[in-house]
């Protein structure tokens, strides 16, 4: 971005929910969101790359850095969408793509987003609870280093519209509006 004034305006936030390429697809598509990164966050090893991640030793989980205008968007509606957008019930695991790497996530930036994905945690739970479904795994943490995934993964549904996404919610919605 070459307008700094811009960028100091805009929050950050990482979520894991599946393939980064889903994810960061969903993503895009959202007025407020000014990007979405594909890349790997939330492991113990220092550096991070596809085949290594996929190996399951490093223990990042596939991950979507979103760059977004808070005064368009809020954080209480991108937890709405991840949550509707992946199975956060399902420990590792997302149609088809099956391991750590897959796991759900939310990596918060500040304080304030860590309470608001708590209690949007707790809010979904409830709905889930009520409808019979299981109980959800998502991780929330204080966003770790975040490494960008190559090039070819950025932008890879909207490179190859026909590629795979096993992304699928579990059709339970929530009010977000209740949620801290």
């Amino acid at each position: 971005m070459a307008n700094t004034a811009v960028s100091t305006a805009l929050a950050a936030a990482v979520f894991a929910g599946g393939c980064f390429w889903c994810v960061e697809a969903v993503f895009e598509e959202l007025d407020g969101v000014q990007d979405a990164v594909s890349g790997y966050a939330g492991g113990s090893a220092e550096t991070a790359n596809y085949e290594a991640v996929c190996s399951g030793t490093t223990g990042h989980a596939e991950s979507v850095k979103i760059l977004y205008d808070p005064k368009k968007i809020t954080f209480r509606k991108l937890l709405e969408v991840h949550f509707a957008t992946h199975d956060p019930t399902s420990l590792n695991r997302q149609g088809n793509d099956v391991g750590t790497q897959y796991r759900s996530a939310i990596y918060t930036t500040t304080e304030s987003q860590a309470k608001i994905a708590d209690a949007s945690k707790r809010a979904y739970q409830a709905a889930l609870t009520r409808a019979h479904r299981g109980t959800i795994s998502t991780e929330i943490a204080e966003a770790p280093e975040f490494y960008y995934a190559e090039e070819y993964h950025q932008q890879y549904l909207a490179k190859n519209p026909k590629g795979y996404c096993g992304l699928g919610g579990c059709g339970v919605n929530y009010d977000p509006v209740t949620t801290g």
